[in-house]
């Protein structure tokens, strides 16, 4: 854990993570399959167990020493099995039905926790263990998605059916997580740091903050793409 960190900003993040989580879950038992409604607590202690693994392997200091190990530990045993996780889901029948089941509008509410991510991150740039560029202050606009959610899915999917609109917006909003998750890469302690060396980011590599990278940017990141392919296909509006 990060030395003199005021203990609400740990807090305030590891709730913003319960509730990424309860979001998701939300999300599933909102669906109009049974089917997909009874995988939610399966679904919920899998995520649950994931978050433990992440905590344990973040405390025992997995993630901030050798930080010049190739590839990264924080990639290799964090990061990478999500995103196989997300690539297995899309190529898979099974993954496939699951995901087409899943409401769009609460999909798009779930982007709300992109506003108290962001806040924290403001508060870990003033503790001085992530650089400016990953805050609104910088390079990161990623609070526009969080704050534009809620307005995205009542006016443009419950009140009306602007579904062009919602397919930009998820695009966009696909864009400026990306644009954060490229800054965050290069500027933490690795092979890979191409800048913020006077102030790198540490916070990623330690707890809670690990949970970041390896749990919320993974679920946004499927929330946007499972949102992007059931307009695409122009799944009907549940």
């Amino acid at each position: 854990m990060i030395q003199n960190l005021p203990p609400y900003i740990s807090l305030a993040f590891g709730i913003t993570t319960i509730a990424t989580l309860s979001l998701f879950i939300w999300t599933i038992r909102n669906s109009d399959s049974n089917l997909t409604r009874k995988k939610a607590i399966p679904i919920f202690l899998c995520l649950a167990f994931w978050l433990v693994i992440q905590a344990v392997l973040t405390l025992n200091n997995t993630y901030n020493s050798n930080t010049n190990a190739f590839p990264p530990k924080i990639i290799a045993t964090g990061i990478l099995p999500a995103l196989i996780v997300i690539v297995l889901v899309f190529a898979t029948a099974n993954g496939r039905s699951f995901i087409d089941t899943l409401p769009l509008k609460n999909l798009t509410y779930l982007n709300i926790v992109r506003i108290p991510v962001e806040i924290t991150l403001y508060w870990l740039f003033l503790n001085k263990v992530i650089p400016q560029l990953m805050t609104f202050e910088g390079r990161n606009f990623d609070i526009i998605a969080g704050i534009s959610a809620p307005f995205i899915a009542y006016f443009a999917l419950t009140k009306t059916n602007l579904r062009k609109t919602v397919l930009i917006w998820h695009i966009f909003c696909l864009g400026l997580l990306a644009n954060i998750v490229i800054n965050a890469l290069f500027s933490a302690p690795s092979p890979f740091q191409k800048f913020a060396f006077d102030q790198p980011n540490i916070a990623i590599l330690n707890f809670p903050f690990s949970w970041l990278p390896t749990f919320i940017v993974p679920i946004v990141l499927l929330a946007h793409l499972v949102s992007i392919r059931q307009l695409i296909k122009n799944k009907p509006l549940t």
